[in-house]
Order: structure tokens, then C-alpha cells, then sequence
């Protein structure tokens, strides 16, 4: 019985390394064909870029399809994390030799890092400016490249180092069981500070010229915002903006938070001090900070789980079936969790608005999949897979307003009158 038992073990072990072997084997054939890119990959990073582009431009005209002022999605809400679902995915479809993979992974992530300080810092002074430059006792350290780098570098070491089941009779979930593993506990270390950490009373100063109100003779003026509180998930006590301001600094933190757009704080615009708003409405957060950064690597890596899908199913039928399954269970957990009183946050990268949010970026996948891999249609999205194949460019170039800024310095007589100018005079400013 001894033998046998042993005997059975061995041909198990066997079969698992050649499975192994053979999967392997299909990657380096798939790089070896230069055949990695998914053209419904690029269309999906290519509609993100233009509602990236759409949601900036038009949302000064259109508020409700901007940032939500704090608590509830609106259309800009969806588009990071659509670009992180999409980093998730793509990491699945390529061939990792780990040493170099993580080497590769750890440059690419720092040198995301840097380029989205460089572009979102504080160094360009916006579209209206022909200035530039930042004091680095209050620059910018993190933004929209900054959380991709850092959710793509937790994505990458996952799927690079984490172990990986190689049994036929088991499920792809199940195959990556440690990535769900990392996902709970990212959660939970994200809820346990977020609810957790107690929020003492803080304050923060702004210089005088940006309020009409002050004395020429002072400096600074000095806030102090009343909190004392734990698990509160307002603009003015919460962990997340405390951490960061421990670790990062309150000077280094965005200083036009869209929360600025609520009720309490409109009245008081961008630069005018007065009484009857909180001091809150003042300070600077970072809608891309510290603890946030965690929820929203757990959506790489929920794309990471579809990128696997893609490359251990080959049936079309069988990978939808498995993406909606999924889609559709993570939309009704993270409406579960919205209506048991967890809030739908973007600042706070809230874990309900992770849940739903992902699984749209699921839903959304699936269907340009159909549309574009299976039906073929692609001479109707040749466009957007265009701008998904050269997406960090445009970025760069129209997102980060560098394009935009190239234009404005071109001008009549005056610096004023140049074409930029016109366009947000007649258009924006109404």
C-alpha cells in the first residue's frame, strides 16, 4: 500500500511539471511571435486615455461629470481605476525570468515615479502661465503616475514571486490563491487605519498673498482644524490625510482638493478667507496618498487575475464566463458594503468604491473584448487603440498640458493674447 501510495505521488509531481513545462513553453513561443499585445487591451487603455482627456477639459463646463466632491462616483471617478485594472492585465501576458522581471519592474515603477513628479509637482504653473519652476520645500510628491508606479511595482512582485499551483483540476482563482491573500491583506490593513488611527487636533498655515483679507504685514495665516476623533471619514479627520501629512508633510500634499467643491467650502472659492467656512476647506490632501495607494494596488491586482484568465483559458466562451463571474461579484460586494455604510470615496480609495469600480473595469473589458477580439470590429475603435498603444505619450503631451503650454507660448505683442488665453476667457471663465 506504502508503494503504491508512493507511486501515485510521484506521477502526480510529474504531471505537474510537465504542465508547468508546457505553460512555460506557450509563453516563450507567444514572445518569440512578438504576439503579446491584446488589440482590446489597447482600445480599453485608449477609451481611458479619452475620458481622461474629456472628463479634464469638460468638466470645468460640465460639473457632474468631474470628481465627485467627496463621497459618490461620477464619470472621472472611473478612469484610474480603469488604468490601474488595465497595468493588472497586461502584467499576466508577459513571460517573467524573476531576477530580471523584478529588476525591469522596480525601473519602470521608479521611472514612472519620477516622470509624474516632474509633470504633476508642482514644476508647470497650469495652462494660464507661462512660468515654471517649484520650491522643493513644497513640491508634489505623489499624483496620477506616482499611484500607477507604485500599484504596477506591487502587481508585478505578486505575480513574479508569489507561488503558483500547477494541478489540471483546480480553478484559476484557486491556482493564484497567495494574490487573493495579498488582496485581504492589503484591505485589511487599509480598514484597520483607516477606522483605527486616532486623529488629533492639527494645523497648517498658508501664506497671505492668497487671501485678500490679511494684512500685508503677516506672513502666514494659521489654521487649526478641531478633530480628536477616530474612524471618522470626512475631509477633515480622516487617518489618510493625517498619515501623510506625518510622513510627506502638509506642504507636499495637493494643494486644490476637489473636496473644495462641497457645499460647506463653495462659497468660498479658491482664494477668498471667510468666517463662516471650516478651516478644512483650506488645507491641502493628497487624493493620491499613502493609504489610498493600498486599495488601489488591490485593483492591479484584481486585473492581474484577469490577465491569468486570458493566458490559462484560451476558449472565448469559458474567459467571459469567468470575468463576469467575477465582475459581477465584486458590483455586488461593493454595493453590499456601500449600503452597510462604507461610503463610495475616491480620495479615500474607499473599499467599496475599489469593489465597484474594479468590476466595472471588468464589465467595461469584457465588452470591448467581444466587440474587438472576438467580433473583430476594429476598424470602429482603430482610434482608440491608437492612443492605447502610445498612452503614456499623450499623457505627457495633452494630459500633463504640455502640448497645451507649447501653444500658449505662442502669442500677439502681448503674453496675454494668445489663443489659450481666448479659449478660457470665452469659454471657461462664463
Amino acid at each position: 500500500m506504502a508503494d503504491y501510495l508512493q507511486l501515485r505521488n510521484e506521477v502526480e509531481l510529474q504531471l505537474e511539471q510537465q504542465q508547468q513545462q508546457q505553460q512555460d513553453e506557450s509563453k516563450k513561443k507567444k514572445m518569440k511571435r512578438g504576439n503579446t499585445r491584446l488589440a482590446s487591451l489597447d482600445v480599453f487603455r485608449g477609451l481611458s486615455v479619452f475620458l481622461m482627456i474629456f472628463v479634464d477639459y469638460a468638466g470645468a463646463i460640465l460639473p457632474s461629470i468631474s470628481h465627485s466632491p467627496w463621497n459618490g462616483v461620477h464619470l472621472a471617478d472611473f478612469v484610474m481605476p480603469f488604468f490601474l485594472f488595465i497595468v493588472g492585465v497586461s502584467l499576466a501576458l508577459v513571460y517573467k525570468n524573476k531576477v530580471k522581471a523584478t529588476y525591469k519592474a522596480v525601473i519602470r515603477a521608479t521611472q514612472l515615479f519620477l516622470l509624474g513628479i516632474f509633470l504633476q509637482g508642482g514644476y508647470f504653473h497650469g495652462i494660464t502661465s507661462l512660468t515654471f519652476g517649484v520650491d522643493m520645500e513644497s513640491i508634489r510628491w505623489l499624483g496620477i503616475l506616482q499611484r500607477i508606479a507604485l500599484g504596477y511595482v506591487i502587481a508585478a512582485l505578486c505575480e513574479i514571486w508569489l507561488p503558483c499551483r500547477t494541478r489540471l483540476e483546480i480553478t484559476t482563482s484557486e491556482k493564484y490563491y497567495m494574490n487573493w491573500c495579498v488582496i485581504l491583506a492589503l484591505c485589511i490593513i487599509h480598514s484597520g487605519l483607516l477606522y483605527g488611527l486616532y486623529v488629533s487636533d492639527w494645523e497648517f498655515r498658508l501664506p497671505y498673498s492668497a487671501y485678500s483679507m490679511l494684512s500685508p504685514h503677516d506672513s502666514h495665516i494659521v489654521y487649526m482644524v478641531k478633530c480628536a476623533v477616530r474612524g471618522d471619514l470626512g475631509p477633515a479627520c480622516n487617518a489618510a490625510g493625517m498619515i501623510d501629512r506625518y510622513i510627506l508633510g502638509v506642504d507636499h500634499l495637493y494643494k486644490k482638493p476637489v473636496y473644495r467643491n462641497l457645499k460647506e467650502c463653495s462659497s468660498s472659492g479658491y482664494s477668498h478667507v471667510s468666517g463662516s467656512q471650516p478651516p478644512w476647506c483650506f488645507a491641502p490632501f493628497d487624493p493620491e496618498g499613502i493609504l489610498s495607494s493600498l486599495t488601489a494596488a488591490v485593483t492591479c491586482i484584481i486585473g492581474l487575475h484577469y490577465g491569468h484568465v486570458l493566458v490559462q483559458i484560451e476558449d472565448h466562451k469559458s474567459r467571459l464566463y469567468h470575468w463576469l463571474l467575477c465582475s459581477f461579484s465584486l458590483f455586488g460586494l461593493g454595493l453590499l458594503l456601500t449600503y452597510a455604510g462604507i461610503p463610495l470615496n475616491k480620495s479615500l480609495y474607499s473599499i467599496s468604491y475599489m469593489l465597484l469600480t474594479s468590476a466595472s473595469a471588468g464589465i467595461t473589458f469584457c465588452s470591448i473584448y467581444v466587440l474587438v477580439d472576438i467580433y473583430g470590429y476594429k476598424h470602429l475603435t482603430f482610434v482608440l487603440e491608437w492612443m492605447g498603444i502610445h498612452s503614456l505619450g499623450i499623457f505627457v503631451l495633452v494630459s500633463s498640458n504640455l502640448a497645451v503650454l507649447a501653444i500658449h507660448g505662442f502669442y500677439w505683442k502681448s503674453p496675454d493674447s494668445n489663443i489659450i488665453n481666448w479659449i478660457v476667457t470665452r469659454f471657461v471663465k462664463k
